[in-house]
């Protein structure tokens, strides 16, 4: 077996136990959330045969092993359970099971959320990568000092601050774009890229700076090495060796801030969403943790774990198919 093929089925098998251990935590964190779902739902004055009843319905009268094995039993063949915001068969007497699945609840979600995220993507990364080359290339110019104090002010502000500077500029002083991304299914594609323009331009003013100053960094940091020194003594004008010589090399470590960046564009936006009101994942998980609506909460957290370990590991791929040189460290 080739090497690379080698290491990249070890990444992949480690990538799967830590998934494993990540859904561990995410249900023993969830364990201790304080408070019960059950006596929120009912109230105070509900008697303890009745929360005893509805805990049976719900399945919280079982262990925490059992309820561990049956919830990523459940995940393994997708299924992850019911919604516990829409049980009324305890609740509403004739009303019967109202649960709903777990997966229709978080599936549009879930698409708002990517949506938003390949379109901030989509911006954020091709600019920030040009910034970063162009930058290296005109090293300690104006430009680049220009680029250099634009992306650090960007970066040390808050997302929040950022969408309120947005909004005032974007909203209020020059209103041509809408302030609220209420989206729905409904919503035509031209209107959901114009209600998602200022959310995407304050996650790609507030990622761009780390994937620009990384790919900067990369390529600064192999301009110094012997290699790059003789396609400088062969003649080579300084645009081929950035872009011949020096980018290709510095593929993983840019790679790796691109998949964090990325991660973060799914797991990290709720304060985004949550002021320009965007129905996506994040602001479901918020919601679910103040219910307690458990299922959809593990549901959640184990879909952010999944978006972490699979773009990290596809940044280890691009890594090592990139740079073979990292499978044999010395």
């Amino acid at each position: 077996m080739h090497p690379i093929i080698k290491t990249i089925l070890v990444r992949l098998s480690l990538g799967l136990m830590t998934l494993l251990a990540v859904s561990i935590i995410i249900f023993s964190a969830v364990e201790f959330l304080p408070g019960d779902f059950t006596e929120a739902i009912l109230g105070q004055l509900a008697t303890p045969e009745t929360i005893a009843a509805f805990r049976k319905e719900l399945g919280l009268d079982q262990t925490a092993l059992v309820r561990y094995l049956n919830w990523i039993g459940g995940v393994l063949q997708g299924d992850f359970g019911s919604s516990f915001s829409g049980k009324g068969s305890v609740t509403g007497g004739t009303g019967g099971d109202r649960s709903r699945d777990v997966v229709d609840l978080i599936a549009p979600r879930l698409w708002n959320t990517l949506f938003l995220a390949g379109m901030t993507a989509i911006i954020a990364v091709p600019l920030s990568l040009f910034l970063g080359v162009t930058s290296a290339l005109y090293r300690n110019s104006i430009y680049d000092r220009a680029v250099n104090v634009t992306s650090l002010t960007t970066i040390s502000f808050p997302e929040f601050f950022v969408a309120y500077v947005l909004i005032l500029i974007f909203g209020s002083l020059w209103p041509v774009l809408p302030t609220l991304a209420n989206v729905d299914a409904a919503t035509p594609m031209l209107e959901r890229i114009q209600r998602c323009a200022l959310p995407a331009l304050t996650l790609t003013l507030v990622i761009i700076a780390h994937m620009m100053r990384m790919t900067r960094a990369a390529i600064i940091n192999l301009l110094a090495s012997p290699y790059i020194q003789m396609a400088i003594l062969s003649g080579a004008s300084k645009r081929e060796v950035i872009i011949k010589h020096a980018l290709p090399n510095a593929w993983a470590p840019i790679a790796t801030v691109i998949a964090f960046n990325l991660a973060y564009l799914v797991v990290g936006v709720v304060v985004v969403e949550v002021v320009f009101v965007y129905p996506g994942i994040g602001q479901l998980m918020v919601d679910s943790v103040t219910s307690r609506n458990i299922p959809v909460v593990q549901a959640c957290a184990l879909i952010f774990a999944v978006t972490y370990i699979l773009l990290n590991l596809i940044a280890d791929i691009i890594g090592i198919v990139t740079n073979p040189r990292l499978l044999h460290p010395k």
